[in-house]
């Protein structure tokens, strides 16, 4: 039979810092990924809107990289389960595909 285990440091103001910390940096990372992406050449001489788009996804990827890090802190600290690493890891992958495989085209 699984018992529950005793989280010290698990405290309700430390989980509730911790939702807001990470809500916000998901939004910013969010808003910078979605920039990417909404981001289009009007013609093969717009490279300007290219360049635009990889700097938003490039800026989007370091967000989501330092989002992991304060999620993993924050879930090492006991005050939010591990799910919560899907959000960055997905901000992440998208961030990638746009400089990659989603890149736009002149």
């Amino acid at each position: 039979m699984r018992t529950r285990e005793h989280r010290p440091h698990a405290g309700k103001l430390g989980t509730g810092v911790s939702v807001v910390v990470i809500a916000l940096g998901v939004l910013v990372t969010g808003y910078f990924v979605l920039i990417a992406y909404m981001v289009d050449p009007d013609g093969p001489w717009d490279r300007q809107a290219v360049t635009s788009s990889h700097i938003a996804a490039g800026i989007g990827l370091v967000f989501a990289a330092f989002l992991a890090l304060v999620t993993w802190i924050v879930a090492k600290a006991g005050w939010l389960r591990k799910g919560w690493h899907v959000l960055p890891a997905a901000l992440a992958v998208a961030a990638l595909l746009r400089l990659t495989l989603l890149a736009p085209e002149l």
